[in-house]
């Protein structure tokens, strides 16, 4: 699509199935089992489009992710409390924690797929606008809540430590066993005592 130029909708719509389409069959399927083929018949659409969209598989699952974390962003900036503006910074953080540890979870297929798509030469430029515009967000909204609600703390480094957890080995892998609710609860209560220390 050109810079610019609204998208066309019936391409809007292929878009949107792809990726509804991806969704699903990550969420039913191991991710090696999850081809571009597949999922060019789950949405309805000739394989060439997505590719023409979406350039390659790890392509997809980029986008895809980007999705999923910069809807979270918008109910953030303009979404009704307490994620969104008007409730108090701890309200906001735990809330924000929960609703990251959702959208990992959720993804967790899509979080392997990525984690197998690592292996494919990628736009380094283009994995640092990424990384910048997922994980920047994520950090700078933790680390502000944080600071708001204790100025000693070192709010910048805490909020690396909350995002990094999430991204180790055993806790993936409680993820891949369903185990988000607990890990949220742990979070919560890792926050809590911080906070209140």
């Amino acid at each position: 699509m050109a810079e610019g130029r609204p998208e066309r909708a019936d391409a809007a719509r292929n878009r949107r199935a792809i990726l509804e389409a991806t969704e699903r069959l990550l969420t039913d399927n191991p991710p090696e089992q999850v081809s571009m083929e597949r999922i060019a018949a789950a949405a309805g659409v000739g394989k060439g489009t997505v590719f023409h969209r979406f350039g390659s598989r790890a392509g997809l699952m980029r986008e895809l992710m980007l999705e999923r974390a910069l809807s979270l962003r918008e109910l953030v900036t303009d979404g009704p409390p307490p994620l969104g503006p008007g409730a108090a910074p701890r309200e906001r953080l735990l809330a924000f924690l929960d609703a990251v540890v959702e959208v990992v979870g959720r993804n967790k297929g899509l979080l392997a797929a990525l984690g197998q798509a690592a292996t494919v030469p990628r736009d380094a430029q283009q994995d640092a606008r990424d990384h910048h515009s997922v994980y920047g967000f994520w950090h700078g909204h933790i680390s502000t809540l944080l600071a708001a609600e204790r100025t000693d703390l070192d709010a910048e480094l805490l909020a690396h430590v909350l995002l990094g957890a999430l991204q180790s080995g055993p806790i993936v892998h409680l993820l891949g066993q369903g185990e988000g609710r607990r890990l949220a609860l742990s979070l919560r209560l890792l926050v809590t005592g911080v906070l209140e220390t």
